[in-house]
């Protein structure tokens, strides 16, 4: 879009790009149903919808094995414009796993900001009785350090708009093997998660996350339902992030910026 800028005492007009939010529907199918119903409205950067859909179900609880997805497709309702359609993901679950979403109350809608919104009890970002997470994973200091940049260099839609979070998904050598973006951070992650599971790669149990933004408590879940065993932060952790992390047996790095980094749980795995 063109805009009008003002810098250094000077105003001038210049295009700017911006970084896209719009609505995605996700709905529930029963085999055999005749119809679907409405399970949230979860605002979002289009791209990767399967795996945001995935992940979000996986993170709620709804999805526990590859066989609870009987499948996910665009909504294809013709009397329905296909601009609306593409904001439209249908899941089809298996009966176990429909039982488990119609259990849960969700708000209508989720923000671009909001993780858990909506959920009627605070036991079900971390179901008790989950055990703590064991990895043989070690890392050195300066392999965290490293890691900022990297995914820095990966994030082609935050270069161009300046608005996107990212998480990215590194080995124990410190390798990006995937990276997501989205204007919601927790988006970001479900999305990076998501792709993990429809492929039936968790959990990742050798692997670090690093997200863009603040470390929230649900992201922290969503990274415990993975397997992950480290998960850093550019920014600051929240008080009941650093409680799940404890819990859950996840090393919890926040501040990875400028060469410095804090680390709140589970400190023997980062060496030096």
């Amino acid at each position: 879009m063109r805009l009008r800028a003002r810098e250094d005492g000077s105003e001038f007009e210049r295009e700017d790009s911006l970084a896209v939010e719009e609505p995605l529907e996700i709905r529930l199918h029963a085999p055999g149903a005749p119809g679907n119903t409405r399970f949230v409205t979860t605002m979002r950067t289009p791209g990767h919808d399967e795996e945001l859909v995935a992940g979000l179900l996986f993170a709620e609880g709804i999805l526990r094995k590859r066989a609870d997805l009987l499948a996910l497709e665009h909504l294809a309702d013709p009397r329905v414009e296909a601009d609306l359609r593409a904001n439209v993901l249908v899941a089809e679950l298996a009966p176990a796993a429909l039982a488990r979403a119609e259990g849960l109350q969700r708000a209508t809608i989720m923000g671009s900001a909001c993780g858990v919104c909506g959920r009627t009890e605070i036991g079900r970002v971390l179901p008790e009785g989950t055990p703590p997470i064991e990895s043989a994973l070690r890392v050195g200091a300066e392999l965290l350090l490293a890691l900022p940049e990297r995914l820095r260099m990966r994030q082609s839609v935050f270069a161009a708009t300046g608005g996107l979070h990212a998480a990215g998904l590194f080995d124990q050598r410190g390798a990006l093997l995937e990276l997501r973006e989205d204007i919601g951070r927790h988006n970001a992650v479900d999305k990076l998660i998501g792709t993990y599971w429809l492929a039936g790669k968790l959990p990742l149990s050798s692997n670090l996350l690093l997200v863009s933004g603040r470390a929230g408590f649900e992201l922290v879940q969503k990274a415990s339902f993975a397997g992950i065993p480290l998960m850093a932060s550019v920014s600051a952790p929240s008080s009941l992030a650093v409680e799940l992390a404890e819990a859950a047996g996840i090393t919890l790095v926040g501040f990875l910026r400028e060469r410095r980094f804090n680390v709140y749980t589970h400190a023997a795995r980062v060496a030096g």
